[in-house]
C-alpha cells in the first residue's frame, strides 16, 4: 500500500517536510510505504519547497526590513537562471524594528534589493513567493530599489499568491491583519488607487495584483510579471501528478482545515489532482462551521504533536487495509 504524504506546513508550529516525516513514520510502522512530498502555496514555506524542488544554491545578501532596518537574509540561484524568493524574507510581517510598526510605512524596498541581487548574479526568471507580507505598499517600494540597483536586466517575474484579491481591495482584505485600523485601511486604499493611476500599466480589477499588499499589481504593472497559483506551481514543481498516479492514496494536511481551505490553498488544488483517490486530512484544528468541504475527505484527524501525527499515519494505513479487505469480501 503506498500512500502519498504531501502536507502544507501547521503555521508557526511545524514546517511542511517535519510533517511528513510524521506522518510517513507512522504509516511505515504500520507496513505501508510513504512517500513523502511536502508542498505551499505561496505563503509559509513556499521558499524552502522551491529551493530543494531546483536544487537550487542559496544565496546570503544584505538587504533591509519592511521598516528599512538593515538585515542579512536570503535566496536561491538554481544553475537554470531561476531565482526564488520569499518576500516575507525582507518584507515580511513578524521581521524586526528598531521604531514604530505601522502599517502606513511597511514597504517592499528589501525585496527588492534581493531581486536586483538576483539579476545582477544572471538570474533569468525571479520567482517571489508573496505570503506574509507587512506591507500594503503597492509594490512601490521594490520598484524603487530595483531600479535604484540596476534592474532586472530583462529577468521574468513571476509571483506566486494563494489569493485572488484586486490590487485596489488589498488593504480592506489584508490590513487589518498587518495592524492597519479603519482610518489607515481607508488611507492605504486611497493610496492605491493614486499608484494605480500613474503605474505605466493599471492593476485595478485583476485577479491576484492585490497579493502582499499590491506587491503583485506592482510587479504586473511594472515588469510584466506573471501572476499565478502558488499551489498549482508548486504542485507542477515537484511533480505531483506523477507521485499521485503512482499512489493508493494521498494525505494532505495544515494547521487548520476551515472555509478558506477551498479558496486557492493547497488542499484544493490537491483534491482537484487526486481524481477518484482516498485523500486523507491530517490537521492541527478543524473549524466545526466546515460544512459540507468535510464530505470531500474519506477520513479527517486532528493531530497537534509529533506522536499524534505518527498515530495518524498509522490510522490511515490500517483504514486502507480494512477497505481492501472488505472490498475482497464482498
Amino acid at each position: 500500500m503506498k500512500i502519498l504524504i504531501a502536507p502544507d506546513s501547521f503555521k508557526g508550529t511545524y514546517p511542511a517536510n517535519e510533517v511528513a516525516a510524521h506522518i510517513a513514520s507512522g504509516v511505515r510502522a504500520a507496513g505501508g510505504t510513504a512517500v513523502e512530498l511536502p508542498v505551499a502555496d505561496g505563503g509559509e514555506g513556499t521558499y524552502e519547497i522551491l529551493r530543494d524542488a531546483l536544487g537550487a544554491e542559496q544565496v546570503d545578501a544584505d538587504t533591509v526590513g519592511p521598516w528599512r532596518d538593515p538585515l542579512r537574509t536570503s535566496y536561491a540561484l538554481a544553475s537554470d537562471g531561476t531565482a526564488v524568493i520569499g518576500l516575507a524574507a525582507a518584507s515580511g510581517i513578524t521581521l524586526p524594528c528598531s521604531g514604530e510598526r505601522s502599517a502606513l510605512t511597511a514597504d517592499t524596498y528589501g525585496t527588492g534589493l534581493l531581486m536586483a541581487d538576483a539579476a545582477r548574479r544572471g538570474a533569468t526568471r525571479i520567482i517571489v513567493a508573496a505570503g506574509g507580507s507587512a506591507t500594503t505598499d503597492g509594490g512601490t517600494g521594490a520598484v524603487t530599489a530595483i531600479e535604484d540597483h540596476g534592474g532586472l536586466h530583462g529577468a521574468k517575474v513571476v509571483v506566486l499568491s494563494d489569493v485572488t484579491t484586486v490590487f485596489e481591495d488589498a488593504a480592506i482584505v489584508f490590513g487589518p491583519q498587518k495592524g492597519a485600523d479603519p482610518a489607515q485601511v481607508q488611507h492605504l486604499t486611497e493610496r492605491l488607487h493614486q499608484q494605480a493611476a500613474g503605474y505605466p500599466n493599471d492593476p485595478r480589477g485583476l485577479a491576484r495584483t492585490g497579493a502582499a499588499g499590491g506587491f503583485s499589481g506592482g510587479m504586473w504593472a511594472h515588469y510584466g510579471a506573471e501572476l499565478v497559483s502558488g499551489a498549482d506551481f508548486i504542485l507542477d514543481t515537484v511533480d505531483f501528478d506523477r507521485h499521485v498516479a503512482e499512489a493508493d492514496a494521498v494525505v494532505v494536511g495544515e494547521g487548520r482545515l476551515d472555509s478558506q481551505t477551498g479558496q486557492g490553498k493547497i488542499i484544493s488544488a490537491i483534491l482537484v489532482r487526486t481524481a477518484r483517490k482516498p485523500v486523507f486530512a491530517v490537521v492541527g484544528s478543524v473549524d466545526p462551521e466546515l460544512g459540507e468541504y468535510a464530505d470531500k475527505f474519506t477520513g479527517i484527524i486532528v493531530a497537534t504533536e509529533e506522536v499524534a501525527m505518527h498515530a495518524a499515519g498509522q490510522r490511515v494505513h490500517k483504514h486502507l487495509l480494512r477497505s481492501l479487505q472488505a472490498q475482497y469480501h464482498q
